[in-house]
């Protein structure tokens, strides 16, 4: 049985980037102003610390600069919300983006809407998710949109087709069930009180695995030629789904590493650039 084909991320990304570097130099060329993204972090999570030292090094590579905010751990919310606001009312921030996990004491969702829709290019505020749920202009979920991208990339088009989406979180598994909603996709969500899930997944076309359990989706429940998406991403770069029985019998898929994680970073920093063009009115 042929081996489906890999869905290659990191190309993507590098093309994204790329492109968007190019915008960002039309711009600063014809406002002076160079757009910026602040990069929040609480504490000194190990993975958290590496994921934003790589997307600022990301920022240089597409001419964008980077302001980073590092605060304690024992920031409460309040501290993360006035300075989220701070940055919010700083003409010279285009681009916000919080990283998460930020602490159990942390009220996330607060900290979220403290920042002004205009700049929220990691997609994570209500006003986001409204948007994107309506297909209105406005900034998608990274993770989402850099899915989105990648079925684009290899001439995936949702419409009509079987979506299940496993996982609903407020940054991946729901938007990108609203996205291919919004694409003609007929989407179910699958999450950890479905039963069945296995039937479920084999009724999808296209299966988005997103809930963080390694190797959940299991090969022989793939529908034969299948799109499967994986953003999981777990201990020892490992996905949610068990990619060495699924590559036998789905027509696309992505790594892990290599997939979905580097269109991430990409859609972050082009909604950056865009994010700048808007408050420039450029």
């Amino acid at each position: 049985m042929p081996q489906a084909r890999l869905i290659d991320g990191t190309s993507l990304a590098r093309r994204t980037v790329e492109e968007t570097a190019k915008k960002a130099a039309d711009l600063t060329d014809r406002t002076g102003t160079t757009p910026c993204l602040a990069t929040v972090l609480v504490g000194a999570d190990p993975a958290s610390v590496t994921y934003v030292r790589m997307k600022r090094n990301r920022c240089r590579q597409a001419g964008i600069e980077s302001r980073h905010v590092e605060l304690p751990a024992t920031t409460t919310t309040g501290e993360l919300v006035a300075a989220l606001r701070a940055l919010s009312d700083d003409p010279a921030v285009h681009g916000i983006l919080l990283q998460h996990p930020m602490g159990g004491h942390i009220d996330e969702r607060a900290a979220f809407e403290a920042i002004a829709p205009e700049k929220d290019v990691d997609g994570v505020t209500f006003a986001s998710f409204a948007t994107m749920s309506f297909g209105l202009p406005g900034f998608v979920s990274c993770t989402p949109g850099g899915i989105m991208r990648l079925l684009d990339a290899y001439d995936v088009d949702p419409s009509g087709k079987r979506a299940v989406v496993v996982g609903r979180s407020a940054i991946l598994g729901k938007p990108v069930g609203m996205l291919l909603l919004g694409r003609d996709a007929t989407v179910t969500y699958c999450h950890s009180r479905t039963r069945d899930l296995a039937s479920a997944v084999r009724e999808a076309d296209i299966v988005v695995a997103a809930v963080g359990r390694p190797r959940l989706i299991r090969g022989e429940d793939i529908k034969p030629g299948a799109v499967v998406i994986d953003a999981g991403y777990n201990a020892g770069n490992v996905g949610d789904v068990d990619f060495d029985s699924a590559v036998e019998r789905a027509g696309l898929i992505t790594p892990v590493p290599g997939g979905v994680g580097p269109m991430t970073i990409a859609v972050l920093l082009e909604q950056t650039v865009d994010a700048a063009a808007r408050q420039l009115g450029a």
